[in-house]
Order: structure tokens, then sequence, then C-alpha cells
């Protein structure tokens, strides 16, 4: 069980990487793109658990559009801080087929993770793929896929706050923060 004061030492050697002001401006402008590239169509959106909670909280109440909505779960990192083998709880569903999907996630590290939902909803049956992240990584190296929407690029820092957690610690800020290096 974490400790309530490791989190708040946590919380305090941390680095801001994205205000709370910044990070809402983001969100309006990836909602006004998707506005703007769903705007003939009727899309699935999937929300990648947990991570993309709280952006998708944010982003769907600024879509004027009809949509269909529902959740997977697949993850790289648990409560680590690297990741590993995409482990799939809650798979896409099979009304998938035939559909344009827009799948909401919190951040696009090196994209692996992405890329295994791409090609999971493509191989049901998709009619097209696209992906919304709060955030994208910048890395050196070709990524397996580029997010169709960001809000934010930030620097290669393992980062935490708007849904994105550190060890399991605080996921619920309205700012971007950065571990720092110890």
């Amino acid at each position: 069980m974490p400790d309530l004061q490791s989190s708040w030492d946590f919380l305090e050697n941390s680095d801001l990487i994205s205000s709370a002001a910044e990070v809402e401006a983001a969100i309006a402008k990836v909602a006004a793109e998707i506005q703007a590239g769903f705007n003939d169509r009727y899309p699935l959106v999937l929300v990648v658990m947990g991570g993309a909670v709280v952006f998708a909280g944010q982003l769907l109440p600024r879509l004027r559009l009809p949509l269909d909505l529902d959740y997977i779960h697949a993850s790289r990192y648990g409560a680590a801080t690297k990741g590993g083998g995409i482990e799939w709880r809650i798979e896409p569903p099979k009304d998938v087929r035939g559909r344009a999907v827009l799948v909401l996630d919190d951040i696009l590290d090196g994209g692996q993770t992405m890329g295994a939902i791409r090609d999971r909803v493509m191989a049901l049956g998709a009619k097209s793929f696209a992906c919304a992240v709060l955030v994208e990584k910048m890395l050196p190296g070709k990524k397996p896929l580029a997010a169709d929407f960001v809000g934010l690029r930030i620097p290669d820092r393992f980062v935490f706050g708007c849904g994105m957690d550190a060890k399991g610690y605080w996921r619920n800020l309205p700012e971007i923060r950065a571990m720092r290096e110890g």
C-alpha cells in the first residue's frame, strides 16, 4: 500500500512540464481537430483505461458529433516505470467491425501499445483507425505509428498527472509533472 508521506515527497521532488492551463488549451485544440476530422462520421470511440480517463472526461463533452463510446485496457507499464510486453485486460469489442474507430489515450511513448491496439482493432474489421493522445513523448527514432491528434509534445521523461501515474502516484493532478532522475 502506498504511503501518504512518500506520495507528497514524490510530488515535491518533481518538475512541472505543462501547467493545468496548458493542458486545458491542448485538450480544446485536440477537440477542435477531432470535430473537424470526424464531422462526417459516426465513430466508435475507445478509451484506454486507466490513463485516458481524465483526458476522455475533459475531451468528450467538447465534441459535438454523434459517437458510440466503449473502453479497452491494454498496458505495458502496470505500476512499473519501464514498459514490458502488452497486457490485455479488456480487449476491443467485436462491434468495431465496419466502424471508424477513434482511440483516446493519455500518452504516446514509443508507440508499441498504440500499435498493438491499432493492429487488434483492424484485425477485428474496423473500417478505419485513428488515435488521439493528450501527450506525445519526443523520442529519437521512428515509432510504429504517429498519433492523428496530439495535445502536447513533451520531453523524454517519465511524466505523471492528467491520468498518467508514476509508481501509482498522482493520476489526479490537473497538470503534467516529471519524475526527477535520482
